[in-house]
């Protein structure tokens, strides 16, 4: 699938409309984004399980390189080992975005899950405007898979060598491949691989695979009839881009008919979306949803990887390519962890619990108001946890607009307002609180919004 990022102001509607619970999860933490005491790749660790994550490369600095670097023991480039990244013109290669990558989870002690040789999507122009003969393009296939495995040999614990063979009824998906090869395009590819790197794990990954039905029986067989023909098949990857509550009740079930083939099985692109704005309940669903696909991983010895498709809400693809739905990553858009992160670490079996909710909240009051302009005030309060940095956000609803602000720096951006601690009073210890004002224009009306803490 494609990895992108979200807008500005798709992130600061979904982060002002509804991320409560997040919010309470950072006051408990102490405004810490690594959550738990046990990062989650030495949680999975203990369990003979890799945790992984995709990643884009230009942002493995700062707080999101930390927390790749330090939660996950495997990443996977979003976009960067695809055809129409590296060979963008005939013979023309750019490994750059695929280079850092790589040399980013070798500094940090991580496996890289390769992503992906032979796909319908994401190839260059050159390749799927071309009019080639069935011998040029297993020549063309051949070489590319030669190339790509060959330039990362030992270096790539697995790749994803075919990527979406199958259409949801189990026949095949017509493409540039099939089209021009048929079915043995796939035991080619493998075999292709295989000679370029015979130490790599080679997977055929698929989404809408994770329960038992038409389309992961149609894999189930692929796997079967290439397991017995000695075509090199090491696993198979179930991509679980999932819907809310929508968990299939036979995952485990298909886990463990494909373990029983004898290859591996790894959950490969996880993300849990729902209709935004999240809330406290939605985000608790989620939470319970991560947790049953990975309590159902753990439950069974071959399912050696779980990755998330981007562990953070603002490097994920959902919001642009499912319109009114998001927040479906383990951590927020400001690199807090959500619920969901939690609910991984106790499937882990870690012992952690999620911080109680309320333990520091903002209140907003208008003190004083004339004709066309008013002061307004936001207190912060701790009981129970402290914080040492802060940021206040609201959504105005009558179209009010701050002009000046102290003991804070506050930012506007249509009807969304971001407040952050001055660098005297970011710090919110246990029983204590910390104010700061603001002046603003109004007309017509003068509601009192919600406060979020971030």
């Amino acid at each position: 699938m494609r990895s992108s990022s979200t807008s500005l102001r798709t992130r600061l509607a979904a982060l002002c409309a509804g991320v409560a619970a997040t919010a309470a999860l950072i006051a408990a933490g102490g405004g810490s984004a690594h959550a738990a005491d046990t990062p989650l790749r030495d949680l999975a660790a203990a369990k003979g399980k890799v945790i992984g994550t995709a990643v884009t490369g230009s942002k493995l600095t700062g707080t999101y390189g930390d927390l790749a670097g330090s939660q996950f023991g495997s990443l996977t480039p979003g976009n960067a080992m695809k055809w129409e990244s590296v060979e963008p013109a005939r013979g023309t290669f750019d490994w750059t975005e695929a280079d850092q990558i790589v040399a980013f989870a070798q500094a940090h002690g991580q496996q890289v899950r390769g992503h992906t040789l032979v796909w319908h999507n994401q190839n260059p122009g050159w390749l799927t405007n071309g009019s080639w003969t069935s011998a040029q393009l297993a020549t063309l296939l051949q070489d590319h898979i030669s190339t790509e495995v060959g330039r990362y040999k030992g270096r790539i614990a697995a790749w994803d060598v075919v990527n979406e063979p199958f259409n949801e009824d189990g026949t095949y998906r017509t493409s540039l491949w099939y089209n021009g090869l048929g079915t043995d395009y796939i035991a080619n590819a493998l075999t292709w691989a295989h000679a370029a790197d015979p130490a790599a794990k080679l997977y055929i990954n698929d989404y809408n695979v994770e329960g038992v039905n038409a389309k992961s029986t149609a894999l189930y067989n692929l796997v079967k009839s290439l397991k017995e023909r000695g075509v090199p098949i090491d696993g198979v990857g179930l991509q679980a881009h999932l819907i809310l509550g929508q968990v299939p009740s036979t995952l485990q079930q298909n886990i463990q008919r494909f373990a029983d083939l004898g290859v591996d099985v790894a959950i490969t692109e996880l993300d849990v979306r729902m209709a935004l704005p999240a809330d406290s309940a939605k985000l608790a669903q989620q939470a319970a949803d991560y947790k049953a696909v990975t309590a159902a991983c753990v439950a069974v010895t071959r399912c050696v990887n779980l990755t998330v498709w981007g562990f953070a809400d603002s490097d994920s693809w959902v919001e642009g390519t499912f319109p009114g739905y998001g927040a479906a990553t383990p951590y927020d858009a400001n690199y807090a962890p959500k619920p969901a992160y939690y609910a991984i670490a106790e499937a882990l079996g870690g012992t952690t619990t999620t911080p109680p909710t309320g333990a520091c909240s903002a209140t907003y009051s208008v003190v004083n108001q004339w004709n066309t302009g008013f002061t307004g005030q936001v207190r912060i309060a701790c009981s129970g946890a402290a914080l040492s940095s802060w940021k206040a956000t609201w959504a105005y609803g009558a179209g009010q607009q701050v002009t000046q602000a102290w003991n804070a720096s506050c930012t506007q951006s249509g009807a969304a307002v971001t407040c952050t601690n001055a660098s005297y009073n970011g710090t919110v210890p246990e029983g204590g609180s910390v104010t700061f004002g603001f002046n603003g224009t109004w007309s017509g009306g003068n509601p009192v919004p919600t406060v979020t803490l971030g």
